[in-house]
């Protein structure tokens, strides 16, 4: 096995995938950061598409690369390795030449995988290679499908292998052999259960939801209609259509879902709360179901929520090493409470699973109380709300205090009894993580004296405050640059005059008028984004730090823009000039910044 003999960011640079001004950024933030993989800094800041990345990884390791989109695995290397091998080490039989065994792996050096693998395989020789992580495991899951396995008491059932394109064939021959139904003006609420359990309703209701986890989707919408059934995906944050369906399966289809998540199928009246756990491949879902009344019949909206999520990860959100490094900081202290605000979806429970995954030691007691629970995490105590039973957020964090934590994290402060009781935590020694529904991190000290909470109990807990989005990424395989006048970035309201924002910004250096060109990039439409110039998503961050002079202003109830201004002094970094950041780095574009970051008043 050759030896490395260069670093990934010459061999990137070297092949143009990133500019000398991003390689810079990179070796900063790993220096800042020495345990954080190169490949994964370069990744987390969007300047090269994954597929580039890992091949000049494995250019600079002196190992040999796999494009698993282009050579599939070959039914004879994939029979000689056992299920459990190939999962137990992440390793892909690709290709079998006589004795010869060529796998591709994550980890390609593990000297002892590989000598399981020979074993496993009977080959006397194996041939490791490396690819996409993602590609290894997706590969893995298609190669070796693991046997179907029950839904909720034996009704439902498991989703079975295929992808997008399957599964939307499959929806489309459900719909055929169903064959046309009744007028679509026909009430559409005398299906029953039987109706439900057919096998073409069955098949079509599992077709939609592997369609929705195959396209990347993060929730399903079933919308009745005047004279059809709109079934729309919400894929990196953007509702997209699926297909629309004859009104004749609205009831079946919507039946059939109620009876996944063990709701009333006979009760259409009032709204209903249900789950539905799936295995797909090798991974749990947890699709979390709300059925709502409406004019037409009852929509179903489905989140789809990844229990086994490989995203977890400070620097896999998008944060740039400042904040992050400001971040770990914060969460590094005993005691205090860190709250991170913003919409719904907007993935604040993501980062603070992020942060949990970093604190998780074998020295720390941490506990959990959520509603519900989305991801899974080993050694850490995880509690889920249950109202019927009186099992509160509030309840749940007065047992915590008898269970010797050092860490709690409550879901959500929705109330002025669980913020209490909170900051007493606080108080008291533990370090107490929370989230919020505000637009901007000053706004959170506002939001907990407008619950009720006493102004100087709120400047004595808080440590931090972390405001987010999610944006979408540009598709970097069809990214390609583009100019615009300096205006267009002047809708941020930065002004050019200002030396400090023109510092941080080496594109801006020599611009002198609006008329000025500046280099930006976009996704002009693929096959890989599906035309939309957008793949996956990551943070734009606004990060507050508590000081002495903030603490005062919250006491005295200042004014929220003085306390903005307050935290800007202190280092803080608006959300918006965040997002600028990303554009200028060419990672998003001005209209998706826009979109996600600007609210009016802000």
């Amino acid at each position: 096995m050759a030896t490395a003999s260069k670093n990934l960011v010459d061999v990137l640079l070297e092949k143009q995938f990133i500019t000398p001004e991003q390689r810079d950024k990179v070796m900063a933030q790993h220096q800042g950061s020495p345990s954080t993989d190169l490949a994964q800094i370069v990744l987390q800041n969007g300047f090269a598409a994954e597929v580039d990345v890992y091949r000049s990884k494995a250019e600079a390791e002196g190992l040999p690369f796999i494009d698993l989109n282009k050579h599939k695995p070959e039914p004879s290397a994939i029979n000689v390795v056992p299920a459990q091998v190939a999962r137990k080490y992440n390793a892909l039989p690709v290709r079998k030449d006589g004795q010869t065994l060529y796998v591709a792996m994550v980890d390609p050096r593990n000297v002892m995988a590989v000598d399981d693998i020979r074993m496993a395989s009977r080959c006397t020789l194996i041939r490791p290679m490396t690819s996409v992580p993602a590609d290894i495991k997706g590969g893995i899951d298609k190669a070796y499908p693991e046997a179907n396995l029950p839904t909720r008491d034996g009704i439902g059932q498991a989703l079975g292998g295929g992808g997008r394109e399957q599964g939307l064939a499959s929806i489309n021959d459900a719909m055929k052999e169903l064959g046309p139904g009744r007028d679509a003006d026909a009430d559409a609420g005398g299906s029953d259960e039987e109706d439900a359990n057919k096998a073409p309703i069955v098949r079509m209701a599992n077709a939609i939801l592997v369609t929705a986890i195959e396209s990347g989707a993060s929730d399903i919408h079933i919308e009745p209609d005047r004279r059809n059934v709109r079934i729309r995906v919400r894929i990196d944050g953007v509702l997209q259509e699926l297909m629309a369906v004859p009104k004749h399966i609205q009831a079946p289809l919507i039946s059939r879902y109620k009876i996944m998540s063990d709701m009333n199928i006979a009760e259409r009246r009032v709204p209903q709360d249900g789950r539905i756990p799936i295995k797909h491949g090798s991974k749990d879902y947890d699709m979390r179901v709300s059925c709502l009344p409406s004019l037409y019949g009852e929509k179903i909206v489905m989140r789809i929520l990844d229990k086994s999520s490989v995203l977890i990860g400070l620097n896999k959100l998008g944060f740039y090493a400042d904040d992050q490094n400001v971040l770990e900081e914060l969460v590094a202290q005993p005691n205090g409470m860190f709250i991170v605000t913003g919409p719904t979806g907007s993935g604040k429970t993501t980062t603070l699973y992020s942060v949990l995954n970093k604190l998780n030691t074998i020295e720390k007691n941490i506990i959990t109380v959520e509603d519900p629970i989305e991801y899974q995490l080993s050694g850490i105590t995880q509690v889920g709300v249950n109202r019927k039973a009186g099992l509160t957020f509030a309840s749940a964090l007065r047992c915590f205090l008898r269970q010797d934590p050092d860490i709690i994290m409550v879901g959500e402060m929705r109330d002025l009894e669980t913020a209490d009781i909170g900051i007493e935590a606080a108080l008291t020694g533990h370090l107490v993580l929370s989230t919020l529904h505000t637009n901007d991190a000053p706004s959170a000290t506002i939001r907990l004296i407008d619950m009720g909470v006493e102004p100087f109990l709120v400047s004595a807990t808080i440590i931090g405050i972390l405001a987010q989005r999610l944006a979408r990424k540009n598709c970097f395989e069809c990214k390609e640059p583009y100019e615009v006048p300096v205006s267009e970035l002047l809708r941020f309201g930065f002004k050019l005059d200002d030396e400090a924002f023109r510092a941080r910004y080496p594109q801006l250096k020599d611009v002198n008028n609006l008329d000025d060109k500046v280099t930006l990039y976009r996704g002009k439409g693929c096959d890989v984004c599906r035309g939309k110039g957008y793949k996956g998503r990551l943070g734009c961050f606004e990060l507050l730090k508590m000081n002495a002079e903030i603490a005062e202003m919250v006491v005295r109830r200042a004014p929220l823009q003085d306390i903005k201004e307050a935290a800007k002094r202190n280092g803080m970094m608006e959300m918006k000039e965040d997002g600028l950041r990303k554009i200028l780095d060419g990672v998003s574009t001005p209209d998706e910044i826009m979109r996600v970051v600007f609210t009016a008043g802000y």
